[in-house]
């Protein structure tokens, strides 16, 4: 590649808006550290060993993100910008995709589900290769974007209010009500189940959560009438209306995490995994 290419592609990505995402390293932890709990006795040893690397180090892709701007539309998917509900315009097959719409639309869209499908085959490789330090590392990278894909934040061009005027609720209700409340809730996750197609699978989390942007966003408005401020009051407020979608989004995620391991494990064979 030209220098002069490979410099108009670094400038294209940071003429991107930059996402603000919503799940803050509160949240992504206590996914990734739930999530082990729905996982079966077969591999379940294994991950209870490695429970404190795996929610230390699931925030890993956070500081990527602040180092790299390249890691930016890893992040996200702006499904908005694919027309309507469902969004079938865009493939699900990510060649078929930049064949349609172009690497610089897809670039600049996001590629937040396709990324899932990475790094659940980097997990399954490294089991496969018995390799348990990469496994466990990839573990918890797959585990902050699988986690990321339950965020509906970062499944809209709407990311963090700015199209509806409402600049900041993105932090507010993914980082600010878990940090507010989250000894007052249970997350409950179902139990890890065997999945066909991970880049599928992700595709349909992503959908799910933007079914609940509308009603975030409703939520927020309400909290906010009468004040001039994000007080206390508000919070509590928001909470009331919207806090059933925020257990609701983290319990999911973890048994999503769950799900993806175990899937991980499954196709590769279900190698005899070491006690820690």
């Amino acid at each position: 590649m030209s220098g002069r290419p490979k410099w108009l592609a670094i400038l294209l990505l940071l003429s991107l808006p930059a996402p603000a995402f919503g799940w803050g390293a509160n949240a992504h932890r206590l996914i990734t550290n739930k999530a082990v709990d729905t996982l079966p006795p077969e591999i379940r040893g294994f991950f209870d060993a490695n429970r404190n690397f795996l929610v230390q180090k699931c925030t890993l892709p956070l500081e990527s993100l602040a180092q790299n701007v390249r890691e930016r539309p890893n992040h996200f998917i702006y499904l908005d910008r694919y027309g309507r509900f469902p969004f079938e315009t865009l493939p699900r097959d990510y060649n078929a995709a930049v064949r349609k719409h172009g690497r610089r639309m897809i670039e600049a869209n996001g590629k937040l589900p396709w990324q899932i499908g990475y790094y659940s085959l980097k997990m399954r490789e490294a089991f496969e290769a018995r390799n348990w330090e990469e496994a466990k590392l990839m573990a918890a990278t797959l585990a902050f974007y699988v986690g990321a894909a339950h965020d509906p934040f970062n499944v809209t061009e709407n990311h963090d209010g700015n199209l509806s005027g409402q600049l900041g609720v993105h932090q507010r209700f993914g980082t600010s009500l878990v940090d507010r409340y989250q000894l007052f809730f249970f997350i409950r996750p179902n139990e890890a189940v065997e999945m066909r197609d991970p880049t599928d699978r992700a595709f349909e989390i992503s959908l799910s959560a933007h079914s609940w942007i509308e009603n975030i966003l409703l939520a927020d408005r309400r909290a906010r009438r009468g004040l001039n401020d994000y007080t206390d009051e508000y919070y509590d407020r928001f909470y009331n209306q919207a806090g059933a979608i925020l257990i609701r989004q983290l319990s999911d995620a973890s048994s999503e995490v769950g799900s993806y391991w175990l899937s991980a494990w499954i196709y590769a064979g279900r190698p005899q995994l070491p006690s820690h």
